[in-house]
């Protein structure tokens, strides 16, 4: 079992929530059962609602009663669609094909709208993109409908052109990645995984009992560490990363905690 510290900040944790298991429930998530699953990773009842209020000033929270008539919260069909998208990086079980090509992002913002230069380039650098170049960035070819959606619901996507294509040089591929990503700040990340997360996998093979609270709090945990990295890591080919890349040992973590504590996390959050 590990302890929530402060890098999981409330908010964070409630859409994690809302991602494992709230999206499944029948009807909206009364405020007092989001208090009760919060609080068994630390988190008080005011650091729930103010960050309920925060997710639903976003739209990514709407209010709504339950049958029995108790308040409670449902996802917009944005925060669904975000859900929907990144399941497909969250859960992803399988490595990269090795010649799937890549999708680039080529945006052009009027000298008028300049603000919106840096609302891009954070957007794309958070969906795994990598600069190749000023107003032209690249990632994998299996990203670009997430990419496309994102843009779309931020209004940005007046702005900018999407291609698919393969690296052609003059550069090695494998060179060029290394200047488009920063793999050693990807490889730190994916070490931090493994330092809190892989002795609780290997705590939790010793044992024949998998009890619900104790699935659930630290399935929660990793879940809401792990989510995060599918979009700071593209998921690049093996071929172009550096030998023992330990994106493959984190991924192997999250899949055996995954298939080990979901399911019994799901007992105790329906109850």
């Amino acid at each position: 079992m590990i302890n929530v510290s402060e890098q999981h900040a409330p908010r964070s944790l409630i859409v994690t929530l809302y991602g494992a298991y709230g999206r499944f429930m029948p009807g909206p998530v009364p405020v007092a059962e989001l208090i009760r699953l919060l609080a068994a990773v630390g988190v008080d009842a005011p650091s729930v609602r103010s960050s309920v209020s925060r997710l639903k000033r976003r739209g990514l929270l709407l209010p709504a009663r339950t049958a029995q008539g108790a308040a409670g919260y449902e996802l917009s069909p944005e925060a669904r669609q975000l859900l929907d998208d990144g399941d497909r990086r969250v859960y992803a079980a399988t490595p990269p094909p090795p010649d799937e090509g890549w999708v680039l992002a080529v945006f052009s913002v009027p000298e008028s709208e300049r603000q919106k230069r840096h609302v891009l380039r954070s957007r794309l650098a958070g969906l795994g993109f990598g600069a190749a170049a000023p107003g032209v960035w690249v990632a994998p070819a299996r990203l670009y409908e997430e990419s496309r959606h994102t843009l779309e619901r931020l209004h940005l996507d007046p702005y900018v052109d999407f291609f698919r294509g393969e690296h052609l040089g003059f550069a090695a591929t494998a060179e060029a990645v290394s200047r488009w990503w920063d793999l050693a700040a990807i490889a730190k990340e994916h070490e931090a995984f493994l330092d809190r997360h892989a002795r609780v996998l290997h705590d939790w093979e010793k044992r024949a009992d998998t009890p619900p609270e104790e699935a659930y709090r630290d399935y929660l945990v990793a879940l809401d560490s792990w989510r995060h990295l599918p979009y700071t890591d593209p998921g690049l080919p093996a071929h172009l990363l550096p030998a023992d890349w330990p994106g493959v040992r984190s991924a192997a973590v999250f899949q055996g905690l995954h298939a080990r504590l979901r399911d019994a996390g799901a007992t105790f959050a329906r109850v």
